[in-house]
C-alpha cells in the first residue's frame, strides 16, 4: 500500500503538537486527520478507520488510555495500529497503555526525524500487506490466520490487537523453538522502534489470559516458546 494511502490519527490537545507532528508525517506522505480529546478520537476513528492512531494519555474530555479501551471493543477497528505519544514516561504509565491494547509507547520529546521513523516502522505491516502472502497455520487447536488478523481456538475466533497477534505469530512460526527476547523485539517491533523488556512480558501476560497459558512457556534468562506440549 502507497504511503499517500493510508490514514494517520493523531490525538492531542496541544494544537502545536498536531500542527508540528502533522507537517512531518503530510510531508513523509501520509493522509493526516486530528482530533483534540478521547472522545472525538473515538467518533473520527469510526468515520475515518485510519491505519494508525497516535494517542496522547492526558487529554479533556476523556484520556487516552479509556479511549483506547473503547477503541479496541469496536470490531471495524480491531486492525487499527495505536501508539501512545505523550510525555508520561513513567513505568506504571506505559504499563497501562499496553494493558488498554497499545501496540507502541512513544514518550516525547522526540526529534521529529525520529518520530517519523517510529511511525514508518509501525505501519510497514499495512503497506506489506498488499506485497506479500500471508498464511494460516494451524497448531492442534489453534489456528492463526495471518491474513485477516485473528486467531481461533476450539471454533471461538479471539481478535488480538496487532503486536499480541504478531508476537504469537512469531513463536507459533517454529513451535517448540526459544526465541530470545532480542529477536523477538526486532522481529515483531522492528529495529526503527525503542521498547523495554518489559513490553514483551506485558504482551505474553495478556496472550496468556486469552489464548490460553500453557502456550506461552517462558524459559527464564532467555525468552519464550510457543509450546505444543
Amino acid at each position: 500500500m502507497k504511503k499517500k494511502n493510508i490514514k494517520v490519527l493523531l490525538v492531542d490537545d496541544e494544537p502545536d503538537v498536531l500542527e508540528i507532528v502533522g507537517y512531518n508525517l503530510k510531508n513523509e506522505g501520509y493522509q493526516i486527520f486530528t482530533a483534540t480529546n478521547g472522545l472525538e478520537a473515538i467518533e473520527k476513528a469510526r468515520e475515518i478507520i485510519p491505519h494508525l492512531i497516535l494517542l496522547d494519555v492526558m487529554m479533556p474530555k476523556m484520556d487516552g488510555v479509556e479511549a483506547c479501551q473503547k477503541i479496541r471493543k469496536i470490531d471495524k477497528l480491531q486492525d487499527v495500529i495505536v501508539a501512545f505519544f505523550t510525555a508520561r514516561g513513567e513505568d506504571y504509565s506505559q504499563l497501562a497503555g499496553f494493558d488498554a491494547g497499545a501496540d507502541d509507547y512513544i514518550t516525547k520529546p522526540v526529534k521529529p526525524k525520529v518520530l517519523v521513523s517510529k511511525v514508518n516502522s509501525l505501519l510497514r505491516r499495512v503497506r506489506h500487506n498488499e506485497e506479500g502472502v500471508n498464511t494460516i497455520m494451524t497448531i492442534g487447536d489453534i489456528i492463526i490466520n495471518r491474513e485477516e488478523y485473528f486467531v481461533q481456538k476450539d471454533n471461538t475466533k479471539i481478535i488480538l490487537p496487532r503486536k499480541e497477534f504478531e508476537l504469537m505469530a512469531l513463536l507459533a512460526s517454529k513451535p517448540n523453538k526459544v526465541f530470545e527476547r532480542d529477536v523477538i523485539l526486532k522481529n515483531v517491533w522492528g529495529n526503527d522502534v525503542i521498547v523495554g523488556g518489559r513490553t514483551i512480558d506485558v504482551h505474553i501476560r495478556r496472550l496468556r489470559e486469552k489464548v490460553g497459558e500453557k502456550y506461552f512457556k517462558t524459559v527464564k534468562g532467555v525468552g519464550y516458546k510457543f509450546s505444543t506440549n
